[in-house]
Order: structure tokens, then sequence, then C-alpha cells
């Protein structure tokens, strides 16, 4: 998608909706396109869908020790189990509650676990409906077994996950992230899983995106690192294409449209 700035914007004088069939839109929105007046929707939330069912087998398998005890009988051919807590009276914790976490939170719904969440712009009564506990980010992984990071890039997230947040989480916990590598501070993060074997990370998004070749996290073995698979892949790209066609239908009859993004909105968006 080009960028839509005054130069490209003249050449289409009576363009008035844009529908955008993938997710972030940071990417071509320009202030002179909010000048215009211009409505943007995006298929965001169809995509939110996948990662939302990413992130909740994650948690799940995370619970269950998947990833270790594969890699264990991989390289050592051993058949025992560790020591692990399994899914079912534990707790998980959620950084925040945009359209992913709150997906995520209620799929959790189903397990019998505590559910934690770091979001400064969800109010309590949200939270509540979610079944979620807000906490502060330094709480979050102080109690959960499993951490699972769905914050948006932006300037003031950038690094927002450092060593004293990592040092500070549960024997054996699991660190997920889906969502973007800059807000982990990740020289920090790699510090820390050094010294600690106990912990174990799942990153499906890094910075930069993919590790450099001499990135540690290719070779500590309490990473598991996979090419951002979490977001729309195969048939599941259809479904953003289907929201758009729903959109456009809606915009034909008159109706609101469901995914409209103001500036506001995109903001605080990834």
């Amino acid at each position: 998608m080009p960028v839509m700035d005054e130069c490209f914007l003249s050449a289409f004088p009576n363009l008035r909706v844009l529908f955008y069939g993938a997710g972030s839109i940071k990417g071509f929105v320009t202030e002179a396109f909010w000048q215009r007046g211009i409505t943007v929707t995006s298929a965001y939330a169809a995509n939110a869908v996948p990662v939302a069912e990413f992130a909740f087998a994650q948690i799940i398998l995370s619970l269950k020790g998947m990833w270790k005890a594969a890699r264990r009988m991989k390289q050592d051919r051993v058949h025992a189990r560790e020591e692990v807590l399994g899914a079912y009276d534990t707790t998980v914790g959620l950084i925040s509650l945009g359209m992913i976490g709150r997906l995520v939170a209620e799929r959790l719904k189903s397990l019998h676990v505590h559910v934690m969440a770091y979001d400064p712009f969800c109010s309590q009564a949200e939270a509540s409906k979610l079944g979620v506990e807000l906490c502060s980010l330094e709480e979050l992984f102080a109690k959960a077994e499993v951490v699972s990071c769905h914050a948006p890039w932006l300037k003031e997230t950038e690094g927002m996950l450092h060593k004293a947040h990592f040092a500070r989480m549960k024997q054996g916990a699991t660190f997920i992230n889906t969502a973007r590598g800059a807000v982990v501070n990740e020289a920090d993060l790699i510090e820390v899983l050094s010294a600690r074997p106990d912990l174990f990370v799942l990153l499906d998004v890094t910075w930069p995106e993919p590790p450099v070749p001499d990135s540690p996290l290719y070779d500590l073995p309490n990473v598991a690192l996979t090419p951002h698979i979490a977001g729309s892949i195969g048939n599941e790209c259809r479904r953003m294409g289907q929201y758009m066609i729903d959109e456009a239908d809606r915009l034909l009859v008159g109706s609101p449209l469901l995914y409209a993004i103001n500036r506001e909105q995109s903001l605080r968006m990834a």
C-alpha cells in the first residue's frame, strides 16, 4: 500500500472511503489523509482472530510444558516428564486488552485459570466483564505462570518490557510475544534467559525481524522462535477479505461501518 501523502492523494480527488483488507494502517495513512476527511476501515478485527487462537493455544501448551518436553525428547531421547502445573488453577497474565487481548481473555474463560492483565486504557468495569484482574506490569510478571504480550508498537511502548520484568518471573514461567518485537528490550531478555534456564520464551515476533544472524535467541535452549505466523496465513487471509466485502455492503445500504478507524484510535493501534 503506497503512502497516502498529499502528492498521492491529489490523484484521487473523489476518494471518500478506503477499505484495507489487512491490519495496521500506520504504514500508509498520513496527516494529509486525515485532513481530507477520508474514512478508512481495516480488517484488523479479522486478523485478530488467528492471533488470539495462536496465543490461546500456546498458553495451554506452555502450561503443559510442551515446548520443553518436545525439545528434551528430541535432544536427550528422555521420556521422563518435568514437573509442570498444567492448565488448571494457574495464573495467566495478559499485556494489553486491545482487540486481540480481549479475544484471548474470552477464550481463557473456558479454562479454570486466573487471568491478570495490564492495560492503562482499560476500565475496571470492562475488565470485570472479561473476568480479568487489572494489575501493574510488575505484579503481572511476578504472579503469572504464563505472560502473553499483546501490546501495540507505539513510541511509548518501545522497550517497555525489560530486565526488571523478566527477572521477576516465577520459577518455570513462560513469556509469549505475538505482538511486536520492539516492545521488548531483547538484550535484557537474553541476559535474563541466560541466567534463568528455568524460564521459557516463545517469540513469534522479534526486532529486528528475523533476529540478526548471530543473535543468541537462535541458540538459547529456553527460546522457541516462530516466523511471525500468529497472524493471518493461508486460508485465514480470506477472512480479512470477507470482512471488507461485508463492510462495503454496509456502506452501500447505509448501515454503520463496524471497523472504521478514526485518527485518535489510530494513535493507539499497532
